[in-house]
Parts: structure tokens; sequence; C-alpha cells
């Protein structure tokens, strides 16, 4: 086998291959031998077909079959033998061949770029840790003795207020007749919270045990039977009971309803999960930060195969129109992944960072535990889904070179309350809603 390298442009190298007709021909007998042990045909035992026979019949798509893997051997040689790292498939322009003649192609073939990398000192971020303070804490626990009131009977004479708790039997009926789900009981319903039919709660207003009374309302728009959407209604109601809420103590005994151990327990959830709520947004904008760093301070050329690619991946559920419409704004989206990707794999490489098999269990293992009840379903979905796995080890691979990339730069940790880390993730979205805007009006003005 002859290679040589024909020419090279930016990213993209073509090799010119010959392989010799002697070689393709040894390739060819050794494949008729063979099948020998595995065609039968009338007249001859198995195993006993002679190879000249065989050719008659089959040549073509033996031939076929023997140049295929050819091609497939012979263009990975001549990439390995010419240290190329390709990015994306390679194409295979086939200039000779025949039976009785060399086979002659072209593999043209794109390279991944050689990056230099920038030293990480000279990039600069800020890490933000959020401190929760006793009122942001007490105002939280507030709002959960509000969505989790007590109530207690009122006196039999006492008449429903708002924010009373009523409990009561109906059967409705629209334009006389009952329907299915007409009727029911031990119903028990917060007026002023509008959870069941728009202004039905205010018509509760007023009413004491065991009064009856018919309040008209509408069936809603997404009610199950169709027919029945946006009809008046009437609902005979009974009142059964009506209790009032009663003042809330944040205690111990509250604490444990919410499933915590004590008051203090619940405390330090609280303020774990407003830390976890604001630092999921607050490492996004650090994150973003590095990245918007790493790219505008590389500049390389992006092999075009893994931008096509990308694109495709990108908009394969958008109709036509739509492809076209932001074509060149999904573009500029695929190349900024696709740089960011190389470069954040460069410095994977370069430091010898790995994600073992280990650290993708321990990963599978804490989605199971932080979904009860579905442990089952997230085990089987990355046991039967190897892509997903891929995907997995992919993100953790990401954060583990992040989190390399934050210990080597200049990194300022600021402490923030929760109004400035509110102001800082409003501030971060307007910029980007900005951003997003901007780069609309430009295509306009391109028109």
């Amino acid at each position: 086998m002859k290679i040589e390298k024909q020419s090279k442009k930016g990213l993209k190298t073509t090799l010119n291959i010959l392989v010799n007709k002697s070689d393709i021909k040894k390739k060819m007998d050794q494949r008729l031998i063979e099948l020998q042990s595995e065609i039968v045909l009338k007249g001859f035992r198995q195993g006993k077909v002679p190879p000249e026979l065989i050719k008659k019949q089959f040549g073509k798509a033996i031939y076929g079959e023997v140049i295929d893997k050819i091609l497939k051997e012979s263009s990975a040689k001549a990439i390995q033998d010419a240290k190329i790292k390709v990015a994306g498939q390679p194409k295979i322009d086939l200039k000779t061949f025949g039976e009785g003649k060399d086979l002659n192609y072209e593999l043209q073939i794109e390279t991944f770029p050689k990056i230099i990398l920038k030293d990480l000192k000279s990039f600069k971020t800020v890490n933000y840790e959020i401190k929760i303070d006793k009122n942001t804490i007490d105002k939280q626990l507030n709002e959960m003795s509000k969505r989790n009131k007590n109530f207690i009977d009122r006196k039999p004479e006492e008449k429903a207020k708002k924010n009373d708790l009523v409990i009561f039997d109906y059967s409705a009926t629209v334009e006389g007749k009952k329907f299915e789900g007409s009727d029911g009981k031990n119903i028990q319903l917060e007026i002023g919270r509008e959870l069941f039919l728009k202004g039905f709660d205010d018509q509760l207003v007023g009413l004491k045990q065991k009064d009856e009374k018919t309040i008209k309302s509408k069936l809603p728009p997404n009610f199950p039977k169709k027919e029945l959407a946006n009809k008046p209604a009437e609902f005979k109601c009974k009142i059964m009971n009506v209790k009032k809420p009663s003042e809330t103590k944040i205690d111990n005994d509250f604490a444990k309803k919410m499933g915590a151990k004590n008051l203090e327990d619940l405390k330090k959830l609280l303020e774990t999960q407003i830390i976890n709520q604001y630092s999921q947004s607050l490492n996004a904008i650090t994150k973003k930060n590095i990245l918007d760093q790493l790219e505008t301070s590389h500049n390389i050329s992006l092999p075009d195969g893994l931008i096509n690619n990308e694109l495709m991946s990108m908009t394969q559920n958008l109709n036509k129109e739509d492809k076209e419409k932001h074509l060149e704004n999904n573009k500029k989206i695929a190349s900024s992944r696709i740089k960011l990707g190389l470069i954040l794999s460069e410095y994977g490489e370069k430091n010898k960072l790995q994600i073992s098999d280990d650290e993708v269990k321990n990963e599978i293992q804490k989605q199971v535990s932080m979904s009860p009840g579905q442990e089952k379903i997230i085990a089987d979905y990355y046991k039967k889904n190897l892509n997903a796995v891929q995907s997995l080890k992919g993100m953790l691979f990401e954060d583990k070179i992040l989190n390399f990339i934050k210990s080597k730069i200049q990194l300022t940790t600021k402490s923030i309350n929760t109004a400035e880390a509110e102001k800082i993730i409003k501030d971060f979205n307007s910029a980007q809603q900005g951003l997003k805007i901007k780069q609309k009006t430009k295509k306009i003005s391109k028109k």
C-alpha cells in the first residue's frame, strides 16, 4: 500500500492511497476459501464447492465486500501512520477500482486544531458564597406555617369568614341534569384560595354548620367532559362544618410535622435549601464567566464537520422554516459549543484528568437516592441506555475540568446575602436578554 499526502489546507488534509491489485487478489482468494465452508450449491457437498464456481456466481458481491474491508483497513492504517487526529468521519473519493485493477482513492480528512492553551493564572472570576441571616430563615418559617395552617371548629352558630375552612357535601347539575362527578362528599375548601371554581369561595362566606345553599358557578374550560366545559352549573351544598384558622406555633412539634427532628434541625434544612437554591444560579453565572474568558482568549480554527454535526443535533426537531430562519444564530451557538468543548478537552488531556467508572456509579447512586419511589426507574434507565451513561460521564468530565480551572485561576470569594444574590441573578438575566435582543436587531438591520 502506498500513501501520499496530496494536500493540506487549514484543518483539511487529503491523502492519496494506492492498494496494489496483487494485494486485492490475495484478499479475494482468501475470502473465497473462507466462503467454501459457508456456501451450499446443488451437486456439491458442503465445503467442497470450488472457489472458481463461487466466484462465478457471487463474484460481484464478494468483490464489493472485499473492497469495503480494504477501504476500512487501509484508511485506518493511513491515518495511524500519518499520526492524524481525525475530527469527524473521513470522506473517500474512489479514483480507480475494479477486478484486476489497482485500487486508488483519496481520503479527505478533517483534523482537530492545534490548541495552545492560555495560562490559567490570567483569568479572573468571582465565586459567591451565600450567607443566610436569621430574618430570612424566620420569613421562610412563617411562610411554611401559613401553608400548613391548623384549623379549629367554629361554634355551630358562627358564620364562615374569609380564610376559614368549610367542609361540605354537594350535588351539582347542568341545565337541571346530573353528570359524571356531579356529587362530592366532605369537600374541604379554604375560603379565599380559589382552588375549586372561580367565584365559588365567596358564596360560602356567611354560611354556618347545617346550612344549605345552591351555589352557581361555571365549570372550568378544561373540564374532562368537553361538552360541559364553561357551562353554568348549580351546586346544592350542605355545610357539614366550619373551621377557623388557629395560630400555628413554630416549635419542635411543628418541625416534626415538617419532617425534621426538631426546630433547630428544620432551620438548618431551610438554610441548606435556600443556599442550594441561590448557589445553582450563581454557580452558573461563575461558570459562564469562565467559559466566556476561555472562548475569547483562544483563537482556533474549527472543523466544519463538527460544527455541522452539532447544528444538526441542535435543530433536528425544528421544521424547515425555523431552521432557515435561525440558521445564523444557531451556527454561532454550535461553533461556540464546539470551540469550548475542544478547549476544555485539551485542558483535561494536558492535565491528565479522567472520570472513573466508580465516579459514574456514584453519580447514578446520588440521583437514585434523591428520587424516592423512582429508584428502580432511574437505575434501569442507565442500565439500558449506554448513551445516557456516556452523556453523564461527559457532564462529570466537564465539571471536573471546570473545578480544576477554578483551582488555578484568580478566584475571588465574595460573601453575599439573599438580596444581593437576587440582584446579581436579575442583572445577569437582564444582560443575557439584552444580548438576545441586540442580536435580533442586528439581523433585522442587515435586511
